[in-house]
């Protein structure tokens, strides 16, 4: 007969300890791996959905989707005053338009007066500004934050998605795929 309080098996005791050391290598690899949250656009390789936008600010031309395809090659910036990686990447922009590369862009769900104050902060280096208040010509290129830009075509295609803000050691990548756009 066994008595009232039988031992449990000497492993159990150990049970918690190997669940949590388990459970903080788990955490460890999703720290040191992180699941990428970029979204890439389905649109890529396609024609830039038809569009009108507004002038963003009044010393740009508005923006249409007509005017890329001039057989020109472009960048097309998506952005807003609000967002601190557009500050961070306004002067790469500077440097790329410097170097030649035509940039229009989308300000997203912005003030004008919140746009006028960015620009004269950090540059403008747009040759067109359109005012996307709704956000819809971001959803129908498949963007899906900001900064994001995109290589367009002479026809209008997109050739290319850079996800978040373009660093300085990107310029010359970025002269590339403009480039290649070309072709």
């Amino acid at each position: 007969m066994s008595g009232p309080a039988e031992k449990a098996p000497r492993w159990t005791l150990w049970l918690p300890l190997a669940l949590f050391v388990g459970f903080a290598a788990l955490v460890m690899i999703g720290l040191v791996h992180p699941a990428s949250q970029d979204v890439p656009s389905q649109m890529v390789g396609k024609p830039l959905p038809q569009f009108v936008l507004p002038a963003g600010v009044p010393d740009r031309p508005a923006l249409t989707s007509h005017d890329f395809v001039d057989g020109k090659p472009r960048l097309l910036n998506i952005f807003a005053s609000w967002c601190i990686p557009c500050g961070v990447e306004a002067p790469v922009l500077g440097a790329l338009a410097a170097r030649g590369a035509e940039i229009d862009g989308i300000a997203i769900r912005d003030h004008p007066a919140d746009l006028a104050g960015f620009l004269a902060q950090h540059g403008n280096p747009f040759t067109r500004l359109g005012a996307d208040d709704v956000s819809a010509v971001q959803l129908a290129i498949g963007s899906s934050g900001v900064p994001e830009t995109f290589v367009i075509d002479g026809h209008g295609i997109i050739r290319y998605q850079h996800i978040g803000e373009i660093r300085a050691e990107e310029v010359p990548f970025m002269l590339g795929k403009l480039a290649e756009a070309a072709r």
